[in-house]
């Protein structure tokens, strides 16, 4: 389970400050970036990794609660364990195990705004257990055909929206040897039976790659053969800004990196001078 990024050195054609409060501010001077960097779509992005992060921290916290159950309840256990928030927005992290077409709850937790952990009884919609289940078995089958032996240990997250299907994404996990793992990204939406995949937007590189998160210093993501950062890189940003001094995912014309404030982190976006290298030595 997952637990618990000043500008370096160079020339810059234009920056833009981007906060999560859902509003754009530019960095001045120098003069805002051009048309060509997708504000809307890295806003799109940020504020899900930002979703991403604290429903990992709902699934952190709980797993700790689960490690201390009856060893004999945790056996009955599968794989197909996810959180959800519910419509008042208090958050659920459901342990079980799905089988025959069907989802048995074997742990069921609420954890509120002040981080309180309550292990609770309540029943939850059967169908909504089996389909939640199901679109995990579907995505993690489909994340296997692209894995190669040696793969990192994955995390996975689950999100139903308002039409009844899902989106499950699945991300390198911190792994157990310290090391902070990317270049490999599953992102499907699925139908609401939870069986089909209706749109595949993940993203692969040729390899994975890592950087052990101490001692504390700058990093650089390595994105040069694409022009938008991926979901996957701004989440590694986000989830890994406070381990690292600075996290700057490099792209084939932009870079970017969430700096830290008093008020807590701004993305910045900064267009490439071709007539730099960007990336220190």
């Amino acid at each position: 389970m997952l637990k618990k990024i000043i500008l370096s050195r160079f020339n810059v054609i234009a920056a833009i400050a981007l906060l999560l409060t859902t509003f754009v501010c530019f960095a001045q001077p120098p003069k805002p970036a051009g048309p060509k960097f997708d504000t809307a779509d890295f806003a799109v992005k940020a504020e899900l990794a930002d979703w991403l992060v604290r429903y990992d921290m709902v699934a952190w916290k709980t797993t700790d609660v689960v490690v201390t159950e009856d060893k004999a309840e945790i056996a009955k256990m599968g794989t197909e364990w996810f959180c959800f928030e519910d419509e008042k927005g208090l958050w659920h992290a459901v342990y079980g195990k799905y089988a025959d077409g069907r989802y048995d709850v074997v742990f069921h937790y609420t954890m509120d705004t002040s981080g309180k952990i309550t292990k609770i009884a309540s029943k939850i919609d059967q169908g909504f257990l089996d389909t939640h289940a199901k679109s995990l078995v579907t995505a993690k089958k489909q994340l296997e055909t692209k894995l190669p032996a040696n793969a990192p240990r994955f995390n996975q997250y689950i999100r139903r929206n308002p039409d009844k299907t899902f989106d499950v994404w699945l991300f390198p996990a911190f792994q157990s040897n310290g090391v902070a793992v990317y270049g490999g990204e599953g992102v499907y939406k699925i139908d609401a039976t939870g069986g089909k995949i209706i749109a595949d937007t993940s993203y692969f590189q040729d390899n994975f790659r890592g950087f052990k998160t101490a001692p504390p210093r700058e990093i650089w993501l390595n994105y040069t053969e694409i022009e938008k950062p991926t979901l996957g890189s701004v989440f590694f940003v986000w989830y890994y800004k406070e381990y690292f001094t600075k996290i700057f995912i490099d792209n084939s014309k932009t870079t970017s990196t969430a700096v830290k404030t008093g008020n807590g982190y701004l993305w910045v976006n900064v267009e490439k001078d071709k007539s730099k290298d960007t990336k220190p030595e």
